[in-house]
């Protein structure tokens, strides 16, 4: 490996803009060698703002043919995730990816493999593991002070935010479904990641889709993406379920893009044997007991939202010096099955085993 990382960055949209491009721009250890977008005035965009010696391309598949790049970045719409991640392993690159994985399991199987063959490191965007709030709770937890956790809920409900109307993230040949996916891998991982990461066996569901035809909007989120009037909406606007995991631990979920709710809320909720524990909106709290009084702790300070630049650094961490990475593919596996059966369950009506 270089001293210096190369990277391609594959999809130049908004998360890429808003999430990848600050932590590259900073970072002296990666200097991006190429920018793809089909929408060549975005990757344009990025080479004259940010990366003024990138290539440009419109094409993946001509970027990945740059010998001198080490890892792409993939910043596309959903489906595209795995497709371009196989591809790239076996260009020889390694791959960091945005959330979800991949659309179905197949896809993120195949993905899997493609890294295992290639030898090269896969890691897909899992920040909410590395804001303060989180570390603080994984140590905490670690350090025995919760006991057995054992059942637990998490969550983000949007009053109205639904994002890209129209586009590809409310088409699910192309998202894979609506907030479940988009927004219940962050707080999914982040539960079963504080939970020690227990398998997954069944899991029980139900989808919803009421807001379709409703405009109102109290949350930038429908800001974010390409809006289509004339476009597709054919995933859910809610999903509620519950997962079961092989150490007898539960996961309640509930997850929406419209919802006649108070305000947003993005939340996690342990219960254990010693403690419980709420993390929500980048913020931890404990509610234990001492000396025969229940207390509640509450660590000082402001809540850190620095996830994506900490993930994106842990990765050139792993690149430039080796190391265990904090994501294994087999959480994105699992994190794809659970996905899936929950659509399955939700179309069923029936619990479906993992």
């Amino acid at each position: 490996m270089s001293k210096v990382i190369k990277i391609g960055i594959i999809g130049n949209g908004g998360i890429c803009k808003g999430a990848h491009v600050p932590t590259y721009v900073e970072d002296d250890r990666v200097e991006v060698v190429g920018v793809c977008d089909i929408i060549e005035e975005r990757a344009q965009y990025l080479k004259d703002e940010f990366f003024p010696n990138a290539k440009v391309y419109t094409d993946y598949k001509e970027l990945l043919k740059d010998e001198t790049i080490d890892s792409v970045d993939i910043c596309t719409p959903n489906y595209l995730h795995s497709i371009i991640a196989v591809d790239a392993f076996k260009a020889g690159k390694h791959v960091f990816c945005e959330k979800p994985d991949a659309i179905d399991v197949t896809e993120v199987l195949k993905m899997q493999k493609a890294a295992d063959e290639a030898g090269k490191i896969l890691m897909v965007m899992r920040n909410n593991r590395f804001v303060g709030a989180s570390q603080y709770a994984k140590k905490y937890i670690e350090s025995g002070k919760m006991g057995d956790v054992y059942a637990a809920r998490c969550g983000w409900q949007r009053r109205r935010g639904i994002p890209g109307k129209g586009g590809w993230f409310t088409t699910k040949a192309q998202s894979g479904g609506g907030p479940l996916i988009d927004l219940g891998v962050h707080m999914i991982d982040l539960a079963i990641w504080l939970m020690g990461n227990p398998t997954p066996v069944s899991v029980s569901a139900n989808t919803y889709c009421k807001f379709a035809d409703n405009d109102t909007s109290d949350s930038v989120n429908s800001d974010f993406g390409d809006k289509n009037s004339a476009g597709t909406f054919d995933v859910e606007d809610l999903a509620m379920g519950m997962i079961r995991f092989d150490n007898g631990a539960v996961l309640q979920i509930e997850f929406s893009w419209a919802s006649n709710i108070k305000k947003e809320r993005r939340f996690v909720e342990l219960r254990g044997t010693k403690s419980g524990l709420t993390w929500e909106n980048d913020e931890v709290e404990i509610y234990t007991e001492e000396d025969g009084q229940l207390i509640d702790i509450k660590p000082a300070g402001k809540p850190d939202n620095k996830g994506h630049h900490k993930n994106l650094t842990h990765y050139i961490d792993i690149l430039t010096k080796g190391g265990e990475p904090c994501f294994k593919p087999q959480q994105g596996v699992d994190m794809i099955k659970i996905l899936c059966a929950i659509y399955e369950s939700a179309k069923s009506g029936k619990e479906i085993t993992i």
